[in-house]
């Protein structure tokens, strides 16, 4: 199902959250809400989900105007960052629980939730309660819940912020193959660039409850709209008026007229790629991205000193 936010403003006091964001989000797609805290990201979600009431505006899911239809009535999916199951249910009946008060057929509800828990992996532990899971067990399980009355629209409020790194890199690529097998409309909330960038079809970027951007990952990378996207979306260098990406410079050993003398202040290796920390002559530091046998060619070491030189650079019109 679609879903489209137009002219949306949400207040709280005198602080203005959402500040006249329309949005279109396609049928089917997966996309990311991304912004620093504050942004409005998680407001904007819970305007979608009925959770909040829009000042101004309106919501639509397909053709209908849902601005003032209340969340249990939307057919819409939640999963939060701290999910809350029953302590005294078993996972299974987690799962089950909204085809429970439905009243559907015991049948029909065994092979369901059968089905779910095979569906996000974890068709072993049905018979476990949620204190026996770990932290990434209980967030399939929420989805699986909040997949089991198939909803047309599934929201997820940083449904693995809670997590470590590593369990959340596992199951970004698990969503995104969950996705992929169940075609559901999905929005999620992230302040994690490298999240998004690795699980979203589209990317709406957020800032001061405004839209700076929207955009495919690719898209927003190397065409970002204005500084703020620039420097929100993966690393960067800032010389003077001019934004660097880390890869986009490269490191000579001989001078030339395009290229500042720098001294390598340290060298890091993270597997293929190496980073080569510097710092210019006035004192600024400048990170570069050089592939490992580039770094082993040049003999590359701190204390010595090198040239930089931009391959590729943005310059953004002042607003």
């Amino acid at each position: 199902m679609s879903i489209a936010v137009k002219g949306v403003i949400k207040r709280f006091g005198t602080f203005v959250a959402v500040d006249d964001v329309s949005l279109d989000i396609a049928d089917g797609t997966l996309t990311a809400l991304l912004g620093p805290s504050g942004s409005g990201k998680s407001t904007l979600l819970r305007i979608i989900s009925g959770l909040e009431t829009p000042d101004a505006g309106t919501v639509w899911l397909g053709d209908q105007d849902v601005t003032r239809v209340p969340p249990q009535q939307r057919g819409i999916g939640f999963v939060f960052q701290h999910y809350a199951p029953f302590k005294h249910m078993t996972v299974r009946d987690n799962v089950a629980f909204g085809l429970t008060i439905r009243k559907r057929p015991k049948d029909e509800i065994r092979r369901k939730v059968d089905e779910l828990l095979h569906l996000v992996q974890i068709e072993q532990m049905g018979d476990r309660f949620p204190a026996q899971l770990s932290g990434g067990q209980r967030q399939r399980m929420a989805l699986a819940r909040a997949l089991a009355v198939e909803p047309e629209v599934l929201l997820l409020d940083e449904p693995f912020g809670a997590l470590d790194a590593r369990v959340r890199k596992e199951l970004r690529a698990w969503l995104r193959r969950l996705h992929d097998e169940t075609h559901v409309t999905t929005v999620f909330v992230t302040h994690d660039q490298e999240e998004a960038m690795d699980v979203a079809d589209q990317i709406v970027v957020m800032n001061n409850g405004r839209i700076e951007q929207i955009g495919a990952p690719r898209e927003l990378y190397e065409q970002p709209a204005n500084e703020f996207v620039m420097s929100f979306i993966g690393p960067v260098n800032r010389l003077g008026t001019h934004w660097v990406r880390p890869h986009d410079i490269d490191i000579l050993l001989e001078p030339t007229d395009s290229a500042v003398e720098a001294m390598i202040e340290r060298v890091v290796y993270l597997g293929f790629e190496v980073r080569v920390e510097l710092v210019r002559q006035d004192g600024s530091r400048v990170s570069v991205q050089v592939p490992r046998d580039e770094a082993e060619r040049l003999e590359l070491d701190a204390g010595q000193i090198v040239y930089a030189r931009a391959d590729r650079e943005h310059v953004f019109a002042k607003t």
